[in-house]
């Protein structure tokens, strides 16, 4: 099977922005907020992150590397004769707007950033992945979720986490197909991680514009984990929104709407 890393054009314009879902999304997720943008104004490129949609990896056992990926983003660019771009990223999908931000730091023209993953350290993300008895142990959580479902059941009763954040990991696991994609998705983007001290240098270089938009009830990726980073930025600014997580791309087409003048 050949490595695809499928997309959808949305918009004819002359602005093109390279779009990134977020877990269990696909790229249609973007329409929204395209509307908003203006199909005049933008084209947007709107990818299907590996495991979901219609992209796929050849080798859906190995991780896959920021190498690999500035290689299959730089065969695009090339492919549709894009130079320069913006970058548009929701939770997961971050993980490969910031590759691409590494990779072309010169063509990138400015970032937003939708409650991005990737620029935070998550402890259990890193037990859950990095250990190979741990991986071994997630990957028998999608055969066998019952344990893990009454565990994290147990955590709320005890008010160990935000009742929401259970809601939240309850609807991704309540089916073998999105057990089977977290798996593969925590695993298989294991290497994309990123040296915020290298990430901020290179930001300020030019300096290119970030644009935050948080979630004042996110608990799956919580706006005060990102502050300290959004502070070592000399051209971020932060947009928080009244929502929580899963209605964030929403919430920022709504915004953009009633402010007209946050456009690209």
């Amino acid at each position: 099977m050949k490595t695809t890393l499928h997309f959808q054009r949305y918009g004819s314009g002359p602005r093109v922005v390279l779009a990134f879902h977020g877990y269990g999304q696909g790229h249609g997720h973007w329409r929204s907020l395209v509307s908003v943008l203006g199909e005049q104004r933008v084209s947007v490129y709107a990818f299907d992150l590996f495991y979901h949609g219609q992209s796929r990896l050849s080798r859906t056992d190995a991780p896959l590397t920021k190498q690999r990926l500035g290689e299959l983003l730089a065969d695009f660019l090339r492919e549709q004769q894009i130079d320069t771009f913006g970058l548009l990223a929701f939770s997961m999908g971050a993980k490969f707007a910031l590759t691409a931000a590494e990779r072309f730091p010169e063509k990138v023209e400015q970032l937003w950033l939708l409650a991005p993953d990737g620029l935070q350290r998550q402890f259990w993300y890193s037990l859950a992945t990095t250990p190979p008895f741990m991986r071994n142990l997630l990957g028998r959580t999608v055969l066998r979720p019952q344990r893990l479902l009454g565990f994290i059941d147990s955590l709320r009763q005890r008010r160990l986490v935000d009742a929401g954040l259970v809601r939240f990991a309850e609807w991704q696991l309540d089916s073998r197909e999105k057990r089977l994609r977290i798996y593969r998705s925590w695993v298989g983007f294991r290497k994309l991680t990123f040296s915020l001290k290298a990430l901020a240098r290179l930001l300020n270089k030019r300096p290119t514009p970030v644009t935050f938009f948080l979630g004042r009830h996110d608990q799956v990726i919580p706006h005060a984990g990102l502050q300290q980073f959004i502070a070592t930025l000399t051209n971020a600014r932060t947009v928080l929104l009244d929502t929580g997580h899963a209605g964030l791309i929403y919430e920022v087409a709504a915004y953009v709407h009633r402010h007209p003048e946050a456009q690209w």
